[in-house]
């Protein structure tokens, strides 16, 4: 490559295996254009997209720049490596203090996370050195900040430190996306010169390039944790539902659990004891291992009060309170809680929260729809004791709960499935079994999604009453 004038460093790339820290010193001499230094194991690329007369980048200046690459390449977490940053600025720009703006892209923001004196501090890009400087994407050299009406003394005020010249870097990574501003104060030895400004832009390229790494790497370990979380959260609901039917002459039943691909809080139960069948359905509100732990709670303390031989109503009251004073605010669970007593083929439940609950009539081919009982459970305590309602089951009679994730499943075009369609599909395999029935509602669901991302866990629970209906 054929050399040309003196360059302006503008950005740089750096690949650094080797994570010791080192001191920050250089000199100023030139470097011909293009060339590729290399220290330590480490690699900068220097990109020429500037040229300005009198502005030189000395060799030991460019071994400065890859000493600040090193040690910029070990820090994993942002604090740390935000004090890196500032700390090497300092150094190798001979600067009593500099701080680290970082961009909100959210709020068009500046804020900082690090800064002596400083605390924390947010201003709008474009107000202020820094937030100009962050508008313009231009470096900003100022030799007498209290003669620059960008300049808010209201820092110096607070911390009593005296400003009296600045430069202002924006941090931009190699997509050209900004990170935020760097900001070196009070040059030692007088005030910056050009090649203190061709020095900075060079560490500054560095420093939005680490920046990048750092929060790229922090998103990776956060979606890993989340990763485990998830895994753990669908074991812990795999553990609170069944693992067979049980057997109830007289009945079919049959229950289909589908979780979304972000975990939620959705559980059933079916089991037997000596007052009939216990159904469940229950949902807690949230994604993770939260709301799966919120429904373990409120299984094992139903199961526990109705083992002591509470009644269904006592039952719901205590698991409702307990929860209510141990779910953090705003966390709650709808459930369905009812005992089928298979002799009078009648259902006692309560249901806090959970519905419609559907009631599928065979001699009428009628759906009946039945709201919740009361507010979802651990939402507030109960003021009083909640009357359970009735249901009474005829020949080929079906009791269908369901999640909202069938209810509230949407297709492309964001229309829900609705409560009309399921009841269609229960007309539809009224002749059918519990297995069957749910086999068609799934499909049913799919075909309407066309592709839709479940959103939501999916389950349903189908209890039906053998026999043809009375004529």
């Amino acid at each position: 490559m054929r050399a040309g004038p003196p360059t302006r460093l503008r950005s740089s790339r750096a690949f650094c295996p080797d994570s010791r820290q080192s001191r920050f010193r250089h000199k100023h001499c030139h470097v011909p254009i293009g060339q590729t230094r290399r220290a330590g194991g480490c690699y900068i690329f220097v990109r020429v997209d500037e040229t300005k007369p009198g502005m030189h980048l000395s060799a030991a200046g460019v071994s400065a720049v890859l000493a600040v690459t090193r040690a910029l390449a070990a820090p994993f977490d942002l604090n740390s490596l935000l004090a890196e940053i500032t700390a090497a600025a300092c150094q190798v720009l001979d600067a009593e203090r500099s701080s680290v703006w970082l961009h909100d892209a959210a709020t068009e923001e500046l804020f900082v996370e690090v800064a002596t004196d400083l605390g924390r501090l947010r201003l709008p890009v474009g107000v202020g050195l820094v937030g100009t400087c962050a508008r313009d994407r231009r470096l900003i050299n100022v030799p007498d900040c209290y003669a620059d009406p960008r300049f808010d003394a209201a820092v110096d005020r607070q911390s009593g430190f005296h400003t009296r010249c600045t430069l202002t870097l924006p941090l931009v990574d190699h997509r050209g996306v900004l990170v935020g501003v760097m900001q070196v104060l009070n040059k030692r030895s007088g005030v910056f010169g050009p090649e203190d400004e061709a020095l900075a832009e060079a560490v500054a390229a560095q420093c939005a390039v680490a920046l990048t790494r750092v929060r790229m790497t922090a998103d990776l370990i956060e979606g890993e944790k989340l990763r485990h979380e998830i895994e753990l959260a669908r074991e812990l609901q795999l553990s609170t539902l069944p693992a067979v039917m049980p057997t109830l002459p007289g009945y079919d039943m049959h229950a289909t659990f589908l979780p979304a691909s972000m975990t939620g809080g959705d559980t059933y139960d079916l089991a037997l004891d000596e007052r009939g069948l216990l159904i469940v359905l229950g949902d807690a509100t949230g994604h993770g291992v939260a709301p799966a732990v919120s429904v373990m709670q409120m299984h094992a303390m139903l199961r526990m009060a109705l083992r002591l031989g509470t009644d269904l109503e006592t039952a719901f009251r205590h698991v409702n309170d307990q929860l209510a004073e141990t779910l953090p605010t705003g966390h709650f669970v709808t459930a369905f809680i009812g005992l089928l007593d298979a002799r009078q083929h009648r259902v006692r439940f309560l249901s806090g929260g959970q519905g419609p609950i559907l009631h599928y009539q065979s001699a009428s081919r009628r759906c009946l729809r039945y709201k919740a009982t009361s507010f979802p459970m651990g939402a507030m305590p109960l003021p009083g004791r909640v009357s359970a309602l009735e249901i009474a089951l005829a020949p080929g009679d079906i009791l269908a709960l369901l999640s909202d994730g069938i209810f509230e499943y949407e297709d492309r075009g964001g229309r829900a499935f609705g409560v009309q369609r399921v009841e269609q599909i229960l007309d539809e395999c009224r002749h059918e079994s519990p297995e069957t029935t749910s086999a068609r509602l799934m499909h049913a669901v799919r075909a309407f999604a066309d592709g839709a991302v479940q959103e939501d866990d999916v389950t349903i629970v189908l209890v039906k009453r053998d026999g043809a209906p009375d004529a």
